[in-house]
């Protein structure tokens, strides 16, 4: 089929799909689940062998994977997600009667979804941005990542069974290959109603220009990167100097750097600096190269190296002279605060293993920092409590550049679950409203709308009175079921 073609069929199924009782798709989400386990032994090495990360880590990555389905088939189940509110008529009301009015969260329509080459299964054609919009109740026509088309392929044909098994419409899901004008046609098609993407700032932002340029503009929900800042304290630091270097590392190096969330910024006191850039270069020597996940990632990563070697401002801690074709060598500089303060080009990420240490003196300097740092997915704080006592407007600031603050731990590793936020800030997003990870992620793909005065027997199930499905919801300002 054509796009014209793939579209139609998504536009008419949404019709049906969209009215699918929440068991009905909590059913058919679990269909998919239960599929891509099913595919195990084929799916992880045809995942690992395409991404190069290694089957333990694709393993984990299905176990995620399923384990996000399955959250979001208990969700459309229960069905609070929609926020049924019901505001009952009052016709003795004066000087105008009050009319009944019924709100609640309906689907967009159909989305297009762009997969992420850093995660083959959790971002990608079964991840997070298709199961939030199926769940929602929106088609979705989902083009592949040309990193791992196989284990697209198989995963799509996963879903594809679950439609039909589900005796849902086949437009309900869509498989797309090609490159930038598939993906370029894709946005600009007049059915789409919204687009998820998790990838570069130049990619996020092309979609997001072509979208807002439509006769009909959609929403662009991009994550697009972000260098993670960890801004360590004094008092903290010093109890533990090698623990706080080891996790910083770990956390670094993990997958290669490969993470959304690894933290390529760390703010270090004066004080400290010696002690900590020397424990940290000792963990590192204890680092392998680890291969990327292809060609093109890896002769990025030892691009933006070689302009920051032509840096003079930077003090490299531990840089390789070895340009791999596919591994990245961990690599770490170290600059001044105010050094670091004059040109945003230390700012940007650098996709890999590589990490800006940034030596602030005082309080002065952090809140220049802050004000000056742009937006992130995440901010950690390594200090001590009594450390960020006086220092409310500094968390403040800090509190505005991010989606997640974490007080301790490290960035990498995103939690999926009820109060997760995966997203912050322009640059790190197109929309901080929003997330990709975490149950609030299905309303990326909903908008509210109100009936006012409706006949009973039009309503939707879930504003109707003792409605069958049994949810809570807010009734003249109390929550009733």
């Amino acid at each position: 089929m054509n796009l014209d073609q793939i579209f139609e069929s998504a536009q008419e199924a949404f019709l049906f799909y969209k009215n699918v009782p929440g068991k009905e798709k909590a059913a058919f989400l679990r269909k998919i689940a239960d599929g891509l386990e099913a595919e195990k032994a084929d799916l992880i090495p045809m995942a690992s062998g395409e991404s190069n990360l290694p089957e333990g880590r694709i393993t984990g990555e299905l176990g995620r994977t399923c384990g996000q389905i399955r959250l979001f088939a208990n969700l459309v189940e229960e069905g609070n997600w929609v926020e049924a509110t019901i505001d009952h008529a009052d016709p003795e009301r004066t000087p105008a009667p009050k009319p009944d009015i019924r709100r609640f969260l309906t689907p967009l329509g159909p989305v297009v979804v762009f997969g992420a080459s850093n995660f083959p299964l959790a971002f990608s054609t079964a991840g997070g941005d298709t199961i939030s919009a199926l769940a929602s109740g929106c088609p979705v026509i989902y083009k592949a990542h040309p990193a791992h088309p196989e284990t697209s392929k198989l995963v799509g044909k996963v879903i594809q069974k679950a439609v039909i098994d589900s005796a849902l419409p086949v437009g309900v899901f869509a498989h797309v290959e090609g490159g930038i004008q598939i993906g370029q046609d894709l946005a600009k098609h007049p059915t789409a109603k919204a687009v998820a993407f998790t990838g570069s700032h130049s990619g996020g932002m092309a979609l997001f220009t072509l979208a807002s340029q439509r006769p009909e503009p959609i929403p662009v929900f991009a994550e697009m990167g972000s260098v993670n800042p960890i801004f360590t304290f004094e008092k903290k630091l010093q109890k533990d100097v090698s623990g706080y270097a080891k996790s910083f590392i770990g956390s670094l190096t993990m997958g290669a750097g490969q993470f959304c969330t690894n933290p390529g910024l760390i703010f270090v006191p004066k004080s400290l600096q010696k002690e900590f850039a020397e424990a940290v270069k000792g963990e590192l020597e204890d680092i392998a190269a680890a291969p990327m996940l292809h060609e093109g990632i890896a002769k990025a990563y030892y691009s933006a190296i070689q302009y920051l070697q032509g840096r003079e401002e930077l003090e490299w801690v531990k840089v390789s002279a070895a340009k791999d074709l596919i591994k990245a060598h961990p690599t770490l500089a170290k600059i001044k605060a105010k050094d670091w303060l004059k040109d945003a080009k230390f700012q940007e990420e650098v996709f890999g293993s590589f990490a800006l240490m940034v030596v602030y003196e005082n309080e002065d300097e952090l809140l220049k920092i802050a004000k000056k740092l742009n937006g992130q997915l995440t901010i950690t704080i390594w200090a001590e409590e009594e450390e960020l006592n006086n220092k409310l407007y500094l968390i403040n600031l800090l509190e505005e550049k991010c989606g997640r603050m974490l007080y301790k731990g490290v960035p990498t590793g995103v939690e999926v679950g009820f109060a997760m936020q995966h997203g912050g800030p322009y640059p790190s997003t197109s929309d901080a409203r929003s997330t990709s990870v975490g149950v609030y992620a299905i309303k990326r793909f909903a908008r509210p709308i109100a009936f006012q005065d409706m006949p009973k027997t039009l309503l939707p199930d879930a504003l109707r009175e003792n409605n069958p499905l049994g949810i809570w919801r807010t009734v003249d300002g109390e929550f009733k079921k």
